[in-house]
């Protein structure tokens, strides 16, 4: 099978696929408003229930707050004009594994998909399952075992409705992203109708803790990114444009006001001693409403698992047309629209990430939370991708230029080599484990090399 990054990396990338004709690859089949359920419903999940108590407890006063979940907000959007730009430009499914291919090599980028495929997104799918686990097991507990049998059952459940077809995946996500929208408003509305609790003070300093607390917002709004993967499926180039910057736009307007509603539900000390801020909020708002809570949180976790098993599978799908070792990976179903071989292997592993969990469940949340620094490594070598790009290919049609270059990107590029360091001075030695990670992909690729088209004049 003839690879997609087995055109000439220098040449116009825009050009179809020479084996198009003859093999079944992704087509438009998404609009809009589907891409923008894949990222708000990838972005709003258990976090916005979690950090805002976090926040408050670093942050100086109700001004620095909100003023963050703004700045959280503006630096998103400029991160998603930089890859509103690569998106549209290169459509590819594999995402910043293709832009990081074009830009910094197949073998680089062959170890992001090999990081992001081993434990990256089918760990935070297997988080994300055991989060759903947890809150269903609070209605309908089923026994000892009771959160990883849930889990276990999300990820089976969700696997198969996007194997279905991708009209049963975006369909899925669509009504769950709605479902979790709607939550928030209800959220929202619940500490607008409060009374205004008192007004005070948090114990962060305004000056130190300030970057402590962008830490927690911007991870709070982290998965926006994951609007690159579904470029090719998206009808329009400038759609996916859309699609990202209408998203970070809802995103933050529902961020701000539910962190306020919390504020004047709760006021600064309640909201930064609070365990359950959301339960807490509409409990004092209405006596049993931490039942309702508990399900909107089931369910945001069920929209973002959902979201990442759409998108994850396909960068599985890229690796697998690129590297002849990984092949069984790179076949789409032209039936359903997915690529189902990879949406299969991806239920696999998080359902073996699950299983792993059950037994030693905090020793497997700390793996995956220390996966951070590999994740901000590749997405600040992602921005730097751009300025590759933009000189090796000017000649590539660009529907959409990032504004201010270079300032705009460099201004990303920074964010994501502070938040680097930040995950880097937080895990310390934990961070060994992603390079493990790393060092397993650099071996598996040792082997393969030269096994595989996209080894065959390349970089």
């Amino acid at each position: 099978m003839l690879p997609v990054m087995a055109l000439p990396l220098h040449g116009s990338a825009a050009r179809p696929h020479p084996a198009d004709a003859a093999v079944d690859v992704p087509r438009p089949s998404l609009r809009v408003v589907d891409a923008m359920a894949i990222i708000v419903g990838t972005v709003v999940g258990a976090g916005i229930f979690r950090t805002p108590t976090l926040v408050a407890a670093n942050a100086g006063s109700e001004t620095a707050v909100l003023l963050a979940w703004v700045a959280g907000g503006v630096v998103s959007l400029i991160g998603a004009l930089c890859y509103a730009e690569l998106a549209a430009t290169f459509p590819h499914p594999g995402g910043d594994y293709h832009y990081l291919g074009r830009a910094l090599g197949r073998r680089l980028a062959f170890l992001f998909a090999w990081a992001r495929i081993s434990v990256i997104q089918t760990g935070s799918i297997a988080l994300l399952a055991f989060v759903f686990g947890d809150y269903a097991s609070q209605f309908a507990p089923l026994g000892p075992l009771s959160t990883p049998l849930y889990a276990g059952l999300a990820v089976v459940v969700l696997t198969a409705l996007n194997v279905a077809g991708v009209r049963e995946g975006k369909t899925t996500q669509n009504v769950l992203t709605a479902a979790e929208v709607l939550g928030l408003v209800l959220v929202i509305a619940a500490g607008l109708l409060l009374p205004h609790a008192p007004r005070t003070e948090g114990t962060g300093a305004a000056g130190t803790a300030f970057g402590l607390v962008m830490v927690f917002v911007l991870l709070t709004y982290g998965g926006w990114n994951e609007a690159a993967y579904v470029s090719a499926e998206v009808g329009g180039r400038r759609d996916i444009v859309r699609a990202l910057v209408w998203s970070l736009l809802i995103v933050t307007a529902l961020y701000v006001l539910v962190n306020y509603a919390y504020l004047r539900g709760l006021g600064m000390s309640g909201v930064a001693q609070s365990r359950a801020v959301a339960s807490d909020l509409v409990e004092r708002a209405m006596a049993g409403g931490g039942r309702l809570v508990g399900l909107l949180i089931a369910v945001s976790a069920l929209t973002s698992a959902n979201a990442a098993i759409f998108t994850g599978a396909r960068t599985a799908y890229a690796l697998g047309r690129d590297v002849r070792t990984f092949s069984l990976l790179g076949r789409w179903r032209s039936g359903p629209g997915t690529p189902v071989n990879a949406l299969l292997v991806q239920g696999v592993v998080a359902l073996a990430l699950v299983a792993l969990g059950a037994l030693t469940r905090n020793g497997f949340e700390t793996m995956v939370e220390y996966t951070a620094p590999v994740f901000w490594l590749f997405f600040l070598l992602t921005g730097v991708s751009l300025f590759v790009l933009r000189r090796r290919e000017p000649g590539a049609p660009r529907p959409f230029r990032v504004p201010l270059y270079p300032v705009t990107p460099l201004v990303f590029c920074a964010t994501s080599a502070y938040l680097l360091y930040s995950s880097l001075a937080y895990t310390g030695v934990g961070a060994l484990v992603g390079v493990a990670v790393l060092t397993v992909g650099a071996v598996v690729l040792a082997l393969t090399r030269g096994r595989g088209p996209g080894e065959q004049g390349g970089q």
